[in-house]
């Protein structure tokens, strides 16, 4: 028997609908999704949504997180505070692909309010789908972490 990959999903108030539009293409494609919230359009601090993520991935609970919020960038730099997490900011597919070939992303980080949500869901599927190079892109990968 085959198993589901395991995405962990977090949104903040601005990111809220996104997430929810994500998650359901994740289901749609058999995918299992952990949804760490928010879960309405109320104002909310978004490190709330990322810590649970981000560390679902850390701990190896989830294959993957996917985090959203208005401009991406607050998610990834709480999500990146995190051991063995690689959060990279994307607002285009091919972001999203070199996020994963170059840098071994594991945390994709989108700005709800600079991308339609069409792209957004591209950018899922193209960093879902793209594998980790290796090479010398494994060698500089292995020198970001900080002790």
């Amino acid at each position: 028997m085959e198993t589901k990959m395991i995405i962990a999903l977090g949104a903040d108030h601005a990111g809220y609908e996104y997430k929810e539009k994500i998650m359901q293409y994740l289901l749609e494609n058999d995918f299992q999704v952990m949804d760490n919230g928010t879960h309405s359009t109320d104002s909310v601090d978004y490190p709330d949504f990322v810590h649970p993520t981000a560390k679902a991935v850390s701990e190896d609970i989830a294959n993957f997180g996917i985090l959203v919020c208005g401009t991406g960038n607050g998610v990834a730099i709480t999500a990146n505070k995190y051991a063995n997490i690689r959060a990279g900011l994307a607002w285009d597919v091919p972001l999203a692909e070199l996020t994963r070939q170059h840098n071994n992303a594991n945390v994709l980080c989108l700005p709800a309010r600079y991308v339609p949500v069409e792209k957004a869901i591209a950018m899922v599927k193209a960093f879902l789908e793209t594998p980790f190079e290796g090479g010398r892109h494994a060698r500089r990968v292995g020198k970001m972490t900080c002790i």
